[in-house]
């Protein structure tokens, strides 16, 4: 588990930069399988962009008022990490519309 977390982990701080095309996201950082998304405070607060995930099927926690935390199982897979990528990229271009 501890090995598939590292791996997995590495996956996640690039991908919201790299592929999520919202206005929103000032920053993501983390380790591991431990995520945080840091939102603009422009954004109106992560509180609203947590509930869309969720009604998604992936749970998440605002924090701070501007951050979205992630912290997956460790035992989560590749295509699981791509399925939620996908989930992510709807609820923060579009937090409103889930």
């Amino acid at each position: 588990m501890v090995e598939n977390a590292h791996a997995m982990g590495a996956r996640f701080p690039r991908w919201p930069a790299a592929q999520i095309n919202s206005p929103a996201v000032k920053e993501v950082r983390g380790r591991g399988l431990m995520i945080a998304i840091e939102l603009h405070l422009q954004a109106g607060g992560a509180r609203r962009y947590c509930d869309a995930p969720r009604l998604r099927g992936i749970l998440c926690k605002d924090t701070h008022d501007h951050t979205i935390r992630v912290s997956p199982p460790l035992v989560i897979t590749s295509d699981e990490i791509d399925w939620a990528l996908d989930q992510f990229d709807s609820a923060l271009r579009y937090p409103e519309a889930a």
